[in-house]
């Protein structure tokens, strides 16, 4: 039996005085979530806020079985 875990690439937003955000929508591959961040760095922000493209392994799982 062979198991895979697929990741899932979220996009979190770090507050200049440390707070932490995790956006609902998730990403498949991580080139799209970084494609997220380029379009939001496009727009005029206030100073001090960063963005970062983090994985986390999904609860769904391929384990051979349909």
């Amino acid at each position: 039996m062979t198991s895979t875990a697929a990741l899932i690439w979220y996009l979190v937003i770090a507050g200049p005085q440390g707070g932490m955000a995790v956006l609902p929508s998730t990403f498949d591959k991580r080139e799209q979530c970084t494609a997220a961040i380029a379009e939001y760095q496009k727009q005029p922000t206030s100073t001090g806020w960063t963005l970062q493209c983090v994985p986390s392994a999904s609860p769904f799982t391929n384990n051979g079985s349909e």
